[in-house]
């Protein structure tokens, strides 16, 4: 009989890269990424016993990596000083590394709940997906992009 223990460990296995990708979309520090994961896992473990496996496991980890990133972001914007961080992500000079820098860099100025939605986008879920995992309807997910997306494109890289 597998454990809850071996069960979470297999889960963590599984979908630690859309844990990870959760949490750098909210911060691009590691130490800070870190905590973020952990704080995810924390949250993972201590809802996986109620998990009833109504949706699928991918939908509930990015509900519950999203709702933990988002609350953590509240909290940090509320306790702490804010922090500029001059860090070069990109080595790299060449163009499309440009555009893709200049993207992330945009994607960062939205509000919290826009930054989910694109990074549920971009991770190439389809509507129904992203509906399930943000509680609103596909065709709210739907406008929502519509108007992001010209957001983005009017957005300077100040």
């Amino acid at each position: 009989m597998e454990t809850l223990e071996t069960k979470f460990a297999q889960m963590v296995r599984e979908h630690k890269s859309t844990i990870f990708t959760v949490c750098y979309m909210f911060s691009k520090d590691q130490d800070e990424v870190n905590d973020l994961f952990q704080e995810v896992l924390i949250n993972l473990w201590r809802g996986m016993e109620s998990f009833k496996g109504e949706s699928d496991i991918k939908t509930w980890i990015y509900r519950v990596s999203l709702n933990t990133c988002i609350s953590m972001e509240r909290k940090k914007k509320r306790d702490a000083l804010p922090l500029e961080m001059d860090v070069n992500l990109y080595e790299d000079r060449d163009e499309d590394t440009l555009q893709i820098k200049m993207l992330y860099h945009r994607i960062n100025k939205l509000g919290f709940f826009d930054r989910a939605i694109v990074l549920l986008w971009l991770e190439n879920l389809s509507y129904e997906e992203i509906a399930a995992i943000t509680g609103i309807t596909v065709k709210n997910v739907s406008v929502r992009l519509v108007r992001i997306k010209e957001q983005l494109k009017k957005m300077s890289n100040d």
